[in-house]
């Protein structure tokens, strides 16, 4: 019997109780990593100009997939830091419809502090990914 997926407003309190078992930020950036190594390799022919995300330091590509009914996302990164933000990203708006995901903000950045304690060049990294993403999702959702 398949339990229904959370929602992606679960997905984020599950996020922001993980790392309030953390007491500094070097072991949260340490948690972050460790997500980021278990991201599903992303095949080389994805990482192209096609795919990649502009706006972030290191390199991002994020490759979408699905309809608008439930949209999947691959995605990695050359930083081990940003490959954690990313999995945190994909674990709120992967395998979601496009609705859900353009009508989900992620308050999981501001909830574990990240908003604080990104640098300001991962800060719009991150958030140029997450506009990426929901890009993809709104396309999606209106059908183009």
């Amino acid at each position: 019997m398949n339990a229904i997926a959370p929602s992606a407003a679960q997905v984020q309190q599950e996020i922001t109780e993980e790392f309030s078992f953390f007491s500094d930020w070097s072991e949260r950036y340490q948690y972050l990593i460790d997500l980021g190594k278990q991201l599903p390799p992303l095949p080389e022919e994805c990482k192209t100009e096609d795919w990649r995300v502009h706006g972030c330091q290191s390199m991002v590509w994020l490759v979408p997939s699905g309809d608008a009914t439930k949209m999947h996302f691959a995605a990695a990164s050359d930083s081990a830091i940003v490959s954690g933000l990313i999995a945190l990203a994909l674990r709120v708006y992967s395998d979601r419809s496009a609705a859900e995901i353009v009508a989900t903000e992620p308050e999981f950045v501001q909830s574990i502090g990240l908003a604080k304690h990104l640098s300001p060049t991962r800060s719009n990294g991150l958030a140029a990914m997450l506009g990426k993403l929901k890009g993809y999702a709104a396309a999606a959702q209106a059908g183009t």
